[in-house]
This record gives structure tokens, C-alpha cells and sequence, in this order.
């Protein structure tokens, strides 16, 4: 009776040390799992929002961080400092953002609008946006990606449907962006979302494929048209200042000669009036200066000239006929 005794209390302290190995393995293993879910890391462009429970406590900045283990706390990372873009019509891939771009079948239906004029015009385009308070991006509406894409298509349809196909294609595609962007931030604010939109940027816009190729022609047609016009206003630019300066030169040197010769004639005329001033004093000797003045200046004008008097009969004696003439 006694070794059954001794073999009972020898088995109870075996299966005791055996529970007491398991007990400080189950507590080790605790303390393991308590420190690995109590630390957690931030990344740079990041912002964590701390749960406990499911409900918000608050938000933290980058780096290392620790939370209650065991659940108790969830960290979510919301990218803060990170632009994120939503493409609509087309997608890039390897995108990170799973709202990015929706799946290729619906890309058609998402380009093809109607504008105000009733035509038809292939719209693809791209919103930039960014997370600017990450408790109402998660927590005021759900899927807040996908809400921002059916947003943004609604706000873009509106805005073409405004517009003539002409507008959407050519000349209104900068005023669209600007005017999508203001009521895109609108609507975003009034959902209050949590977001910033950065950018509204239209990309390939076209009209339908089946009428493309004609309306291509129209399109080359008006650039050509407005290529002449811009060579005939260069032409007009060069030709027109060119003759209006050689007409105000023109002008110029006929009126300074129309002012010197109107000088001219008055010098001779305040001349004339002094020389008839003096004649009227001498009359004589001024008749007399007057002839030979005018012939001091035309005599050497004359040459060599042989003045004889009405009465010389020989003239040979008189002429040196081995001199040269002049």
C-alpha cells in the first residue's frame, strides 16, 4: 500500500514540474507577443491612426511608436505626404492606390460623354489629390476612393454637358480643369472626405472614333487657315512699317527742301530789297559795280576770248596760231 502511496505522489510531482514548465512557456510566449504587437513603426510619408477597440483615439507622426497589445490598439497608415491620382478612361499599371484606375471594360463607358451641343467626345483625364485629415477619410464615408471616382465622373459629365464639342476638344479644355477642380473641392468639402484635390488635368480628348478621321480634317483645315493668317499679319507687319517710314521720310526731305528753299528765296528777297536800297541811293555807281561784278564772274567762264574793235581790219598779225587752243 505504501509503494502505491509513493508512486501516486511521485507521478503527481512529475505531471506538477510538467505544468510548471508549461506554465512559464505559456507566460514567455505572452510576453513575446505583447512586446511584438505593442511596437510599430510610422514610415515617413505616413500617418498612423490609433483605434482602440474600433474607436479613434488619436493620430501620430512618423517614427517609432507603441500601442496597447493583444488587439487592444490598431494602427491604421494613412500616406498624408504622398499625392495620389485617380485615372479616368485609361490606367497605368502597377499602381499602389486601388482606387487608381477601374478595371479596362469600364473605361469606355467612362470616356464616352455628351456635350451641350449634343455631339459626342471621348474624355479622358486625371485627378490629383491628397489625405489632409485622415480621421474623415476613413471614418466619414465608406470606400472614400471609390466615392471620389463616382464624384469626380459626375462633376465631369456636368461640365462637359455645358459645353459645345468645339469648347471640349480645342479652345475650353484649360477652362474645364479650372472648373472641375472648384466644384470637385466643393462637393469633396461638403462630404467632408478628408481630402485636398491638387489638380483636375485633361488628357487625350477626341470625338468618336466613327467620325475622328472627319472631324481631323476639320481640325487641320482651321489650323492651316490659321497659319495663312498668321503669315499674312507677319507679311502686313514687315510691308506696312517698311512704307509708312520711307513715306515719313519722304515726307521729311520735302519739307526740309520746301524750308530751305523758302529760306532761300527770302534771303534773296531781304538781298534784293538792300541792293535796290542802295541803288535808289547811287543809282550810277551802283549800275556800274552791278556790271562788273556780273561780268568778273562770267568772263572766266568764257574762256580765251580775243576782244577787237569795230575798226581793226587785220586780225591775223594779232593771233598766235602755234599756240595751242585751250
Amino acid at each position: 500500500m505504501s509503494e502505491f502511496k509513493d508512486i501516486i505522489e511521485a507521478n503527481f510531482r512529475e505531471y506538477r514540474k510538467q505544468f510548471q514548465s508549461a506554465g512559464l512557456i505559456i507566460v514567455a510566449s505572452l510576453i513575446l507577443i505583447g512586446l511584438f504587437t505593442a511596437v510599430y513603426t510610422v514610415q515617413a510619408e505616413m500617418q498612423g491612426v490609433v483605434l482602440r477597440f474600433g474607436k479613434f483615439i488619436t493620430t501620430v507622426e512618423p517614427g517609432l511608436r507603441f500601442k496597447f497589445p493583444f488587439g487592444i490598439d490598431r494602427v491604421q497608415m494613412v500616406p498624408v505626404r504622398r499625392q495620389l491620382k485617380q485615372e479616368f478612361g485609361f490606367g497605368t499599371q502597377g499602381a499602389s492606390n486601388n482606387s487608381q484606375y477601374s478595371s479596362p471594360r469600364e473605361w469606355e463607358h467612362e470616356k464616352n460623354m455628351v456635350t451641350g451641343d449634343l455631339n459626342a467626345a471621348s474624355v479622358e483625364w486625371i485627378v490629383q489629390y491628397r489625405i489632409n485629415d485622415p480621421r474623415q477619410f476613413l471614418f466619414n464615408v465608406r470606400e472614400p476612393g471609390n466615392t471620389l471616382r463616382a464624384v469626380s465622373e459626375s462633376v465631369m459629365r456636368e461640365v462637359v454637358g455645358d459645353r459645345t464639342v468645339d469648347e471640349v476638344i480645342t479652345i475650353g479644355r484649360q477652362e474645364i480643369e479650372v472648373v472641375v477642380l472648384q466644384r470637385l473641392q466643393e462637393l469633396v468639402n461638403k462630404y467632408e472626405m478628408g481630402l485636398s484635390i491638387d489638380q483636375v488635368q485633361l488628357k487625350d480628348v477626341n470625338p468618336p472614333q466613327p467620325v475622328r478621321a472627319s472631324f481631323n480634317e476639320v481640325n487641320q483645315a482651321q489650323q492651316e487657315r490659321v497659319k495663312l493668317v498668321n503669315q499674312a499679319n507677319q507679311e502686313y507687319n514687315k510691308v506696312v512699317p517698311r512704307a509708312r517710314g520711307e513715306a515719313d521720310q519722304k515726307i521729311s526731305a520735302a519739307e526740309g527742301y520746301a524750308l530751305k528753299r523758302i529760306n532761300e528765296a527770302q534771303g534773296d528777297a531781304t538781298r534784293f530789297k538792300a541792293l535796290f536800297s542802295e541803288y535808289e541811293k547811287a543809282p550810277e555807281v551802283t549800275r556800274r559795280r552791278m556790271h562788273l561784278e556780273t561780268m568778273k564772274s562770267v568772263i572766266p567762264k568764257m574762256g580765251r576770248k580775243i576782244i577787237m574793235d569795230e575798226d581793226a581790219q587785220q586780225v591775223l598779225p594779232l593771233l598766235q596760231l602755234s599756240e595751242p587752243t585751250k
